[in-house]
């Protein structure tokens, strides 16, 4: 049986929609932003996605620390959103929803919607995870979106 849940955030960069899309919807630089990766390597696109990749994380359970391998596409990168679903073993799947949208003085809104599924025993342990790395990547994303858009 398979649990699922959502979290979202907002953040808000002096950039424009291009600069903000050009980074999230490039997943061989979210190893800049993203606490928890360790490797990106870009793989030949699967049917339907813009570009795929495999995506090592090192997670932690205790004082075990180990590897995780799961694979990513990119299915909308555009300057109105960006979606990306991960998919790792068993039965577990991570879905980007980003929206980007202008407001005054140069500032780009940009509201992120992340949706968990997975078997409803490993569920409790990858929600935590997946929030505690995309909250963390919230941290970092406005002022990496200023600094290199300068």
């Amino acid at each position: 049986m398979l649990s699922s849940d959502s979290f979202s955030y907002t953040v808000q960069a002096r950039c424009t929609r291009a600069h903000a899309v050009a980074l999230l919807g490039d997943l061989s630089r979210q190893g800049e932003l993203h606490p928890l990766i360790v490797r990106v390597r870009q793989l030949p696109p699967r049917p339907g996605a813009l570009a795929s990749y495999a995506i090592t994380d090192r997670l932690a359970l205790g004082p075990l620390h180990f590897p995780v391998t799961y694979q990513a596409d990119v299915l909308i990168a555009n300057e109105d959103e960006v979606v990306t679903v991960a998919r790792q073993q068993p039965a577990t799947t991570v879905r980007n929803h980003t929206r980007l949208r202008d407001e005054p003085d140069g500032v780009v809104r940009i509201d992120v919607e992340i949706t968990l599924s997975a078997p409803a025993p490993l569920f409790g342990y990858a929600f935590r995870q997946a929030r505690a790395a995309h909250l963390g990547l919230a941290s970092r994303l406005g002022a990496t979106l200023e600094g290199g858009a300068a």
